[in-house]
């Protein structure tokens, strides 16, 4: 949880602001999951801070949402697409992602 804390600083990500009277404030909780190796033994504990979508509507609270998840079907185009071009792929684990932009 300290980790993802200090990742919110490190980027600047987000500032503390006022609470508005007027504005509905949009819970968080923490969500924790283990990752497994292909044995099932625990190799590193993982935290997220989520926001409780259910509390939005449509139109008032959101009208984009952006989620840093690739789709399988992206995958698999950019894999046929590499090997198409003779391309090398290398993995790798991005330990976090925020939104390079400002959302009004």
């Amino acid at each position: 949880m300290q980790d993802e804390l200090h990742q919110f600083e490190r980027n600047s990500v987000w500032h503390l602001v006022p609470r508005l009277a007027d504005r509905t404030v949009i819970g968080t909780r923490w969500v924790f999951r283990n990752k497994l190796d292909e044995f099932g033994n625990t190799t590193r504990n993982k935290t997220m801070l989520v926001v409780h979508g259910y509390n939005q509507e449509e139109g008032i609270d959101y009208d984009e949402i952006f989620a840093p998840v690739a789709r399988m079907k992206a995958i698999r185009i950019l894999i046929a697409f590499a090997s198409h071009m003779e391309f090398k792929l290398f993995k790798m684990d991005i330990k976090s992602a925020f939104l390079n932009g400002f959302l009004k």
